[in-house]
């Protein structure tokens, strides 16, 4: 019994750290993204004739999708470890130049610039589909709190950058050229926080010993993309193989349709939210006393906080529930916030700017407590390497919704000169 005790505390050290540096992690996997969407009252200001909040998430997504449908169907044989520190490289590099890019060009505007933000729009785009399958496909075969707080992270990026991006566009608003200088502080502190990123995941994340227990695990199970995570973290691959036998698992092909309900889940919510966010909440909203304040932080902050809110209180639920559960709850949520995001057209029309925010919040609960749900409740009951399959499987599903939101979110320009 005492052997026993010892080897389950040796297993348990390092759990809250792990916890911490996931979310962490989670913020560095959106923290760049959305800082090119909440900056978009700057870029509104620099390229008026592009629409470049829709443009810029038009160019993401199918680079993001493309690039995750290639590492979703080769997932097996892929080193997991070099896949997640080159996305949050590429995260780190493509956020500074954004901010070389506005230093080179002095601020100016023009087609030259826009061509230029969206070619890093689309290394956003590459960098996303290697850090968010690969990391939540990673995660799905360790405890459930550490993919619950990745996801909680990926929530809370758009709330830390909402909030800062009040902050910076508050410091500098009576100053002149105050819409840039705000600008460009809000993209150094980004870049500093993607570069903390890479040395999280890098030097300290595969050094935990609960890590690295889950990670000798999944290779026990016939997992072959952890045997660089283990050699960072000072085991040798060979060790987690030993009295391995024939692992037979089941085909991505299996997986999926056990849980294409999940999938469609997924789909459908960020299909929905994103014909709404952010194009339509930066271009369609009409005329509020709140001025230039409403569009862009008021609206994003509203949505990004109130999604945080709901990832945690999805974090605090769905570990009870069984996937059965879960599931049935998720398909009625999904109904309703469905048939809810009709509001935002007769709100648009008709209402008032509080009706807007309310709506803009409603939006982001269901958001971040849908998704938590799926991602969390599918991979029980598999196999680490099935586990580590299938979370790259829903994350393809998740970014197809979003690719197809922002291309029905041009919709909304119909009868307006488009």
């Amino acid at each position: 019994i005492d052997r026993y005790i010892y080897h389950y505390l040796s297993m348990m050290q390092g759990k809250y750290a792990a916890i911490l540096v996931c979310w962490f992690l989670g913020n560095g996997c959106l923290f760049a993204w959305n800082s090119m969407t909440t900056i978009g009252d700057y870029y509104g200001y620099l390229f008026p004739r592009y629409h470049p909040s829709r443009v810029l998430t038009l160019v993401y997504q199918p680079f993001a999708l493309g690039t995750l449908a290639i590492l979703a169907y080769n997932e097996a044989n892929i080193n997991t470890r070099r896949r997640n520190l080159f996305g949050y490289i590429a995260f780190f590099i493509s956020t500074l130049l954004v901010l070389i890019l506005d230093l080179a060009t002095s601020g100016r505007g023009g087609i030259g610039p826009f061509i230029g933000v969206c070619a890093i729009s689309a290394a956003f785009g590459v960098a996303d589909a290697h850090v968010q399958g690969g990391m939540i496909g990673d995660l799905s075969f360790m405890l459930p709190e550490f993919l619950q707080s990745f996801l909680a992270g990926l929530a809370a990026s758009g709330a830390l950058t909402s909030a800062l991006r009040l902050i910076t566009k508050a410091a500098f608003e009576n100053s002149k050229n105050g819409l840039r200088k705000g600008a460009i502080l809000f993209f150094a502190i980004s870049t500093f926080f993607e570069l903390g990123c890479v040395l999280l995941y890098a030097f300290v994340f595969p050094k935990l010993p609960i890590v690295k227990y889950y990670r000798s695990k999944a290779a026990s199970e016939g997992s072959k993309t952890v045997s660089a995570d283990l050699a960072a973290g000072g085991l040798s691959p060979g060790q987690s193989y030993e009295g391995l036998k024939d692992m037979v698992r089941l085909s991505n092909k299996e997986l999926l349709l056990q849980n294409i309900d999940y999938a469609f889940d997924l789909f459908m919510i960020y299909a929905l939210t994103l014909s709404i966010f952010p194009g339509f909440l930066s271009e369609d909203t009409g005329s509020h006393s709140l001025g230039g304040w409403f569009k862009f932080q008021v609206c994003t902050c509203s949505y990004c906080n109130v999604q945080c809110v709901g990832s945690h209180r999805a974090i605090c639920t769905t570990y009870k529930k069984r996937k059965v559960e879960v599931s049935e709850g998720t398909s009625y949520s999904n109904s309703i916030t469905f048939f809810a995001r009709f509001a935002f057209y007769f709100a648009t029309k008709y209402s008032d700017q509080g009706w807007m925010i309310m709506l803009t919040s409603f939006l982001g609960l269901s958001n971040g407590y849908l998704t938590v749900c799926v991602l969390t409740s599918a991979p029980e009951g598999y196999k680490g390497p099935e586990q580590n399959a299938l979370g790259n499987i829903l994350v393809l599903f998740l970014l197809g919704g979003i690719f197809a939101g922002v291309t029905l979110d041009w919709l909304w320009l119909i009868g307006k000169g488009w």
